[in-house]
């Protein structure tokens, strides 16, 4: 997914997958976008990238790839990114997909293999890590070796102590899942939109969004196993929004970590 403006990078208005890890006279200026780093440690296989912001320069820089690519028209969620890509997912012959983020570079090899390899007992498999600091991220629920859901922040923070503390596994936002599982349920997720409140030239707008973890509560319901695997290190699952993440991830190249 490679769609969105990035609007927490202040002081660049591209596509925040295409700035550098190695940086050059500025954070934003250098060498080794995002993107390219994350699309030499994917496992083989036919790629998608998903594009909106600056759709021209993601395509340029990656035209030396064998990529597809598919625009989703209006920045309607993660959801919405996949439901875009559904003519591009329907002509492939795979039969597992990886679905991840374009500002997320540091997934290793070794990571993602397990991930797909997951799928031989389950029909989505969620890519889980454990940060010192859970924040705001969304949690998994498990029980039992499975995810039962993921729970955003503002309801996982309002648990009883306890068991908001059990809760240590936080949601990446990259999974793996069966071709038959996406195919049955993302027909599903586009009869049920969600309504959020989003400021929109300076005014509070309702705005219909898809949200791709609602396939996990969908396929829960209907007994559909979805497991979980947990990368390495927090540093994996670290995701480029803003400066200082930039910053820090482009220190955590330099010193070969």
């Amino acid at each position: 997914m490679a769609a969105g403006r990035g609007s927490r990078m202040q002081g660049y208005a591209g596509n925040k997958t295409l700035l550098p890890l190695v940086a050059g006279q500025t954070p934003f200026t250098g060498s080794r976008p995002i993107l390219l780093h994350l699309l030499q440690h994917l496992p083989a296989g036919p790629k998608v990238l998903i594009v909106n912001h600056c759709k021209a320069d993601v395509i340029a820089a990656t035209r030396s790839w064998p990529v597809a690519y598919c625009e989703q028209p209006v920045l309607n969620g993660t959801g919405g990114a996949i439901l875009a890509a559904l003519p591009q997912i329907e002509k492939l012959p795979c039969r597992r997909f990886i679905i991840t983020m374009g500002d997320v570079p540091f997934v290793r090899s070794e990571t993602y293999a397990r991930l797909v390899q997951a799928l031989d007992t389950s029909d989505l498999v969620v890519l889980g890590f454990r940060p010192e600091d859970r924040k705001q991220y969304g949690v998994l629920e498990i029980q039992a070796g499975r995810v039962l859901r993921i729970t955003e922040w503002k309801y996982w923070s309002a648990y009883p102590a306890e068991r908001a503390a059990a809760l240590a596994i936080c949601n990446s936002g990259i999974y793996a899942v069966t071709r038959e599982a996406l195919l049955a349920y993302l027909p599903i997720l586009s009869s049920r939109p969600q309504t959020v409140h989003k400021q929109v030239n300076g005014r509070m707008t309702a705005i219909e969004e898809f949200f791709f973890t609602d396939l996990i509560e969908f396929m829960v319901a209907d007994g559909r196993p979805v497991g979980y695997q947990v990368a390495g290190d927090e540093t994996e699952t670290m995701g480029i929004d803003d400066l200082g993440a930039l910053e820090k991830a482009q220190a955590i190249l330099k010193s070969g970590v």
